[in-house]
């Protein structure tokens, strides 16, 4: 049984309720632990990724969080800085699944944060797990 740390950006808490759900479904579906800790936003989230890293307690990473674009350049810092941070950290071969969305608007968001449709949420949580039995593996 893995120890699956699930660090959320919770900015729009009613489209993160709904990617914790799908996570914490498809983490205990697979019979996973799971701990969930909050930062302000999604360019905290790698940052959030190292220091529990550190603690040697987590064996795979689950990234939350939505960003919806706005009027401003702001969008595109916040999307393109928090996936770059998660590779870089894939890269070091940390076990992450990346289910922060980046949409143009919120019907968007709702329908890939929504369990009962695209369900993104358990998708970065199986994605962190398949990523783990692959490093388990090799």
């Amino acid at each position: 049984m893995a120890n699956i740390l699930i660090v959320e950006a919770r900015f729009y808490d009613h489209l993160n309720d709904m990617l914790l759900a799908g996570a914490r479904a498809a983490i205990e579906a697979a019979g996973h632990a799971h701990e969930t800790v909050t930062v302000p936003g999604a360019l905290e989230v790698p940052g959030a990724i190292v220091l529990a890293e550190e603690t040697q307690r987590y064996d795979a990473y689950v990234a939350l969080g939505v960003v919806i674009r706005g009027e401003t350049y702001h969008f595109e810092i916040v999307s393109n800085e928090s996936a770059r941070g998660i590779m870089a950290l894939t890269m070091d071969g940390i076990p992450i699944g990346n289910g922060i969305l980046t949409t143009e608007d919120e019907a968007q968001a709702i329908r890939r944060a929504d369990p009962a449709q695209l369900n993104k949420g358990g998708g970065a949580a199986e994605a962190a797990i398949a990523m783990l039995a692959l490093k388990q593996r090799l």
